[in-house]
């Protein structure tokens, strides 16, 4: 057996028995690794500390009984592993920047909030996927040219995204040659919120240009200007159909453990000359908004 397979292991014990004191040598214990090795080779997988990971999915089992019963805040902590109200409330709010009344009440516009549970696919994807890190840099103020559709995200029971976003950009990139002034080297794919209350995402498919000639432009092909803002920078290395795995990391991994928060701007995904379609090759660029928290 291999140590994906066996860290894989533990990561189902943890699931089965996340309602219960999981306790780190055991979880090492079933995966058939001695509880260093175990805690070390985890931590080099996946860019996290056990105990954060099964704290994290206990968070997760707190956030779906916030938005899916009636169930006192109080038994729902004490679910969770905490004494209190107030101690569950105090680190609530610490790493998701809301009480658990506030979510309970909005919990369909925090997109992406739940911690998502580690497969053996999903541990490959970490292991050589994606940038664990990513570069933090001041994205200038663009002007972009482009469509744009409005879809449900993978976290909707509506969920169109498969069938949205691959005929956007089928539609786009034939008209590029009617685009003026367009700035050479790739093109964006932006998202974000429409509205705090919406589970519709709003999604742009769209170059970068110098300047727009409003009477110079199709019609059907419409200009955004996108404000300048910090980034933290990703990379994605494989087939764009996987690039969910990415983000999925992104949101549930390293920004919930990274001290800074998103500001709800545009997230920007970059296709430009590393970008292979159809190619395990391929690298593309995933980049989320951020301010300190």
């Amino acid at each position: 057996m291999n140590y994906l397979q066996q860290v894989q292991r533990g990561i189902d014990y943890i699931e089965e028995n996340l309602a219960f004191d999981v306790r780190a040598a055991d979880v090492a214990h079933h995966a058939g690794i001695s509880r260093w090795h175990f805690q070390r080779i985890f931590k080099a997988l996946t860019n996290e500390t056990l105990a954060t990971y099964i704290r994290s999915r206990r968070f997760t089992l707190a956030l779906d009984r916030l938005a899916n019963t009636r169930e006192r805040v109080l038994d729902i902590a004490l679910a969770a592993g905490f004494d209190t109200q107030e101690s569950f409330t105090r680190a609530f709010k610490k790493i998701f920047s809301v009480t658990p009344a506030h979510y309970r009440k909005h919990a369909s516009s925090f997109a992406f909030m739940r911690k998502v549970s580690f497969d053996v696919a999903y541990l490959n994807h970490l292991n050589g996927g994606l940038s664990l890190e990513p570069e933090i840099c001041e994205q200038a103020e663009m002007l972009v040219v482009g469509m744009r559709t409005v879809f449900f995200g993978i976290d909707s029971e509506k969920n169109n995204m498969a069938q949205k976003l691959p005929q956007l950009w089928a539609d786009l990139l034939p008209r590029l040659s009617e685009v003026p002034h367009i700035i050479p080297g790739g093109g964006y794919g932006m998202i974000r919120q429409i509205a705090e209350q919406s589970e519709q995402l709003e999604y742009w498919a769209a170059v970068p240009v110098t300047h727009v000639d409003l009477d110079s432009l199709p019609c059907d092909l419409k200009s955004l200007r996108v404000p300048s803002a910090r980034y933290a920078r990703f990379a994605h290395r494989g087939l764009v159909a996987n690039l969910n795995m990415t983000v999925n990391y992104i949101y549930s991994s390293w920004l919930l453990c990274s001290g800074m928060r998103h500001t709800y701007g545009w997230d920007l995904e970059y296709y430009g000359a590393e970008y292979k379609p159809d190619s395990k090759e391929s690298v593309i660029y995933y980049s989320i908004p951020v301010a300190p928290n």
